[in-house]
């Protein structure tokens, strides 16, 4: 086992970034490409459920999270290198939000254009004590729960990052294992207890969950969002836990690649996913496990890019071009190569 340097901290949340990003093409390909409903009994309805259980609700969340606390983190770094912090940031979300308004063209579901807006909405709760942020968002996440108004907790999820880079919870992670230790044992107990009420209310058939549904079924999807952030909690924790191992760092070495290039490779699972269904001819004619194949394809190809492009350039291509609207200069984007000494 290592220790993880304080220097590393930003590498645990681009492992997270990543890991989040792999969930979340597994649900967004469903409605994209207008996935068959499976028939009663049959791998796909097993698939669905497993979905359902372990995916949806998961995964974006985690993403939200890491947002706000790349949002304190931006800010907090900017004004310490005597910038105007505020209106980088200003910059920096109205970007984004020109990224998503291309993108919800595409992907209806889309979540940058939310980001944006909710990052200019808590923008004045930047300077809040921590205290009083952690209460509220608190609350608001236990009101969005309860009312399973999975939009809504966007809100409250994001200022849980910010309030996590209040108390920097990333920083000197390694001193923390213990703790970390702690939070996912109590989130697995917890995840436990609320997956086994949301199977005890799942249906006895199959559905397709982004249209109509039946009052068992809504039950069954609003119990899902209620202990969304509870599994999101365990799988965060224990990703970390994780990466206390030298092997395991190794092992998904590819993934820290992929949460660098966050943005871009968010955006171009939309592009490899409709990419795939016109060329294949997949829209209406394919099967849940088969999405996941196009899934595991596009898992592989991003994955390998990814790593090829950090080895050779300092930004993902739409986090270099983020860079240039935010500051307003032309940022380097080719590495430099270390010349040898003889």
């Amino acid at each position: 086992m290592i220790s993880i340097e304080e220097n590393q901290r930003m590498d645990i949340l681009d492992y997270l970034r990543g890991f989040a990003l792999l969930g979340i093409i597994l649900v967004n390909i469903l409605p994209l490409l207008e996935v068959q409903l499976p028939d009663p009994g049959s791998v796909d309805a097993s698939y669905q459920r497993f979905l359902i259980l372990f995916v949806e609700g998961r995964f974006y969340t985690l993403f939200s999270f890491l947002f706000g606390v790349g949002f304190y983190l931006f800010i907090t770094r900017a004004s310490a290198k005597g910038k105007n912090g505020y209106i980088l940031f200003l910059r920096r979300v109205a970007a984004l939000f020109i990224f998503g308004l291309v993108h919800v063209k595409f992907h209806p579901g889309e979540a940058l254009t939310v980001y944006s807006v909710i990052g200019l909405l808590l923008l004045p709760f930047y300077k809040v004590k921590k205290e009083i942020n952690l209460a509220i968002a608190v609350i608001l996440l236990i009101l969005c729960s309860l009312q399973a108004f999975k939009l809504l907790m966007v809100v409250p999820l994001i200022m849980l990052g910010m309030v996590a880079g209040q108390y920097r919870v990333f920083e000197g992670i390694a001193e923390k294992t213990k703790s970390v230790m702690i939070f996912t044992a109590i989130m697995l107990v917890l995840s436990i207890g609320g997956l086994a009420y949301q199977y005890a209310n799942a249906p006895a058939y199959p559905f397709e969950f982004w249209g109509s549904i039946d009052e068992q079924t809504y039950r069954f999807l609003s119990t899902g969002i209620m202990i969304g952030p509870l599994i999101t909690g365990f799988y965060a924790g224990g990703l970390i836990l994780l990466l206390r191992f030298s092997f395991f760092q190794r092992l998904l070495f590819p993934l820290k690649n992929y949460g660098r290039m966050a943005l871009t490779n968010y955006i171009f699972q939309t592009v490899f996913i409709y990419g795939a269904g016109y060329s294949l001819n997949l829209f209406e004619n394919i099967s849940y496990t088969q999405s996941l194949i196009v899934c595991f394809f596009i898992y592989i190809v991003q994955l390998i890019f990814s790593v090829i492009w950090m080895k050779l350039f300092l930004f993902g291509p739409l986090e270099w071009i983020w860079r240039l609207i935010t500051y307003l200069y032309l940022p380097p984007l080719k590495r430099r190569v270390k010349s040898s000494v003889s």
